[in-house]
């Protein structure tokens, strides 16, 4: 068990990482990904049973989806910290030939990575179904699947949010990164979403909020969405702040899928610790 303050360094290090790995191929997402670091380390290395020697059907582990699948770059640097596959090849990201590549995808062979994703909307409905098969083999752990809030306009979601409460899914904790801001804008000018908790709560599911940049927040409440078993599946409404820890990165859709250049990159770092060690470039 890692104590909070051990989980922060870690979280350090993936933010590092997120910004190395995008700058070194001048491609991809680290606005979300900044966001969601705290998350994905609370997870792996706290909250869920997950073994990095690594099965595909995950029976007897929990389980994480990443739908929003941008945001890769933090499950990798998470999942090579965890131990899922060395962390030299994060300097692979979005190569040709690459088990690394900008939306994860499974042909590849990487640890870690259960289902190709990237489009939109699929991750809830793959992970309605994990969680059904999970309960039809008398396997008690607990799905988790993230999305972003910009994502939540995609029909599928609302397919996924109608099934897994008609057919009790109270393995299933879908998360939704409510940062405001999606690839175009603030998601309130692109397309307005209302409010989470009242379109969850009107599909059935059991409703839950945290602050997903506060670390000991959200280890605890995520320990208690996993141990929840009520005949409800479980929404988390989690805050963050895109970019969170590069103060010109932050709350802010333009750094939702843009590299920073040498001087920022320089400049990101700098406010970034290093705690485990860079990946050599």
């Amino acid at each position: 068990m890692a104590d909070i303050q051990e989980l922060q360094r870690i979280a350090s290090q993936v933010r590092r990482d997120i910004i190395r790995q995008v700058y070194l191929c001048q491609s991809g997402h680290p606005g979300g990904s900044l966001g969601n670091a705290d998350l994905l380390t609370a997870l792996y290395f706290e909250v869920m049973e997950n073994d990095p020697s690594f099965n595909m059907e995950g029976k007897g582990e929990d389980i994480f989806l990443l739908s929003n699948g941008h945001i890769s770059p933090v499950f990798y640097s998470v999942l090579a910290h965890r131990g899922y596959f060395p962390v030299k090849e994060l300097a692979t990201f979005r190569q040709i030939n690459s088990r690394v590549q900008g939306h994860p995808t499974t042909h590849e062979g990487l640890p870690g990575i259960r289902i190709a994703s990237g489009s939109l909307g699929q991750g809830p409905s793959v992970a309605c179904g994990m969680a059904l098969a999970k309960r039809m083999d008398g396997d008690d752990k607990t799905v988790f699947v993230l999305t972003g809030d910009g994502e939540q306009q995609e029909g599928q979601i609302w397919e996924a949010a109608l099934f897994a409460p008609h057919n009790k899914l109270d393995n299933l904790v879908l998360i939704i990164d409510d940062n405001g801001q999606q690839i175009d804008g603030p998601t309130e000018e692109v397309l307005k979403l209302g409010s989470f908790e009242d379109k969850y709560k009107a599909f059935g599911w059991d409703i839950m909020h945290m602050d997903g940049n506060d670390m000991a927040e959200t280890v605890k409440v995520l320990k208690e969405a996993k141990a929840k078993r009520n005949g409800k599946p479980t929404c988390i409404v989690m805050k963050t702040e895109m970019g969170k820890g590069v103060d010109y990165m932050e709350g802010t859709h333009k750094w939702h899928g843009k590299a920073p250049d040498d001087e920022l990159t320089e400049k990101a770092l700098a406010q970034l610790e290093e705690t485990l060690g860079d990946f050599p470039a």
